[in-house]
């Protein structure tokens, strides 16, 4: 139980909330063994709680009008999902599904309300935390904009090494549809974007991506994309003069 509270605490919404209030907000919690492809809920159902990971991966998603299913979400250890709908007393806008075998602690959401409603702080403590998701996900739709895509997946590398420094090997938490998906790729494009990281000290043997130096990919990710294709540019001009 103790472990629970501990990895629950880490997540961004409830970080910022005092331990012995956390225990009160969590005790009419349940824990859920989830199968991989198992359903946590489904878009427009009716918001009665939220979610945080305990164990392995969750995606949420949407399905489009012409029935495609767009990822807005993967989720694992310590973050939580669900909560701008259960919060505001809404249906979910996105199903959510687990793409890994894993456990979900699922929270009451009226329970969390009410206790919200009476205690100022803890409502502050709570909000903080929001306001950190949605930063993070306005940091990932600016990658998306802003990246490569063999940065996006640069990034995505070395999110999984955690503060590993130098070499490193990680293993690839879900199916490589998903990840093309998550970072906004088509499998294909991913397929090639793998095999230009190569360049860059990266070696990808089935569902295992080996890193020789996370500083160096770190530096690959961070570059400029306008730059990086301008220097290519001139190294073809001089190879274009250099052969005439």
């Amino acid at each position: 139980m103790r472990t629970m509270f501990e990895i629950a605490g880490r997540a961004p919404i409830f970080r910022h909330v005092p331990p012995p209030d956390l225990e009160r907000l969590l005790q009419r919690s349940s824990v859920r063994q989830l199968d991989r492809g198992a359903c946590v809920y489904l878009q427009g159902e009716e918001a009665h709680s939220l979610f945080v990971v305990l164990e392995g991966w969750v995606k949420t998603y949407r399905m489009t009008p012409c029935g495609n299913e767009a990822v807005v979400g993967i989720f694992t250890k310590s973050d939580s999902f669900g909560e701008e709908a259960a919060l505001g007393n809404q249906n979910f806008v996105a199903g959510a599904e687990a793409v890994s075998q894993g456990i979900v602690l699922q929270i009451d959401a009226q329970v969390l309300t009410q206790a919200l409603s009476g205690d100022m702080v803890l409502c502050q403590s709570v909000l903080a935390g929001a306001m950190e998701s949605n930063r993070c996900l306005v940091e990932h739709v600016e990658q998306l904009k802003s990246h490569t895509g063999g940065q996006r997946i640069a990034d995505f590398l070395i999110s999984l090494c955690g503060d590993k420094s130098g070499n490193c090997t990680v293993i690839l938490p879900y199916d490589k549809v998903l990840i093309a998906a998550w970072l906004g790729m088509k499998p294909e494009s991913l397929s090639r974007a793998f095999r230009r990281l190569k360049a860059y000290g990266v070696t990808i043997q089935k569902d295992h991506a080996i890193i020789e130096s996370v500083e160096r990919l770190a530096h690959y990710a961070d570059e400029d994309p306008a730059e990086s294709w301008s220097a290519k540019n001139d190294c073809k001009a001089e190879r274009c003069i250099g052969s005439n």
